[in-house]
């Protein structure tokens, strides 16, 4: 199982980084990314705390990486908060998509895939033409296990796949429940419309990592 969009207690998740690892470890994960939502006033304290969880990574058979989640981040203001969060070490960009359970700015998904973040999560009522630049920027659209969220996973998989665009399974996991196995995983895309065979090659066969 690979979960690039977990959240630790640096934003609104439930548990420190180092429990949510061995969580992970536990269900068999060989990749976690951490992914706190961050804007303007604590990319800079997240990101300096969450990195220092791959000291970890000495002593597990597993790839952790230190990102984070712009979230509800002026589409304006969206690249130079990317820029600024990879010059500060994060590994990973996710943008806090569209979902149509929150009142994100409209606009944001497609500056998502302008700026090319590494994934855009939970893009809610995505267009085709959005779906297009995802797969010219070569940004991942993510299939989410979490709740609420998850309700548009069926019409953004519909378009990645007419569209061509990678495609990834995450669980936006805030609480230890929220963690997902592999089985689960590919349960979760075939909700969205896959097939076994396209479900178990997205998750098993990562667009983001190769292990």
């Amino acid at each position: 199982m690979i979960d690039l969009h977990t959240h630790t207690v640096f934003s609104d998740g439930e548990l420190i980084p180092s429990e949510l690892v061995r969580r992970a470890e536990t269900m068999g994960y060989r990749a976690l990314g951490i992914a706190d939502h961050v804007d303007f006033t604590n990319v800079e304290f997240v990101i300096n705390h969450v990195s220092k969880v791959k000291e970890l990574e000495e002593v597990l058979e597993m790839r952790i990486l230190a990102g984070v989640e712009l979230t509800h981040v002026p589409p304006a203001k969206m690249e130079k908060l990317a820029t600024l969060a990879r010059r500060l070490g994060a590994d990973l960009i996710v943008v806090h998509g569209e979902t149509p359970v929150e009142p994100v700015a409209p606009g944001t998904n497609r500056k998502a895939l302008e700026i090319g973040a590494d994934i855009l999560a939970h893009p809610g009522f995505l267009t085709p033409e959005e779906a297009d630049l995802a797969r010219d920027n070569g940004v991942c659209l993510e299939l989410t296990a979490r709740r609420g969220h998850n309700i548009t996973n069926g019409h953004v998989a519909r378009l990645a796949l007419e569209a061509g665009v990678k495609l990834v399974v995450d669980t936006d996991a805030h609480a230890p429940e929220d963690l997902i196995d592999r089985a689960r995983a590919i349960e979760i895309a075939r909700g969205a419309g896959l097939t076994l065979d396209q479900a178990t090659a997205v998750v098993d066969e990562h667009a983001i990592i190769d292990l």
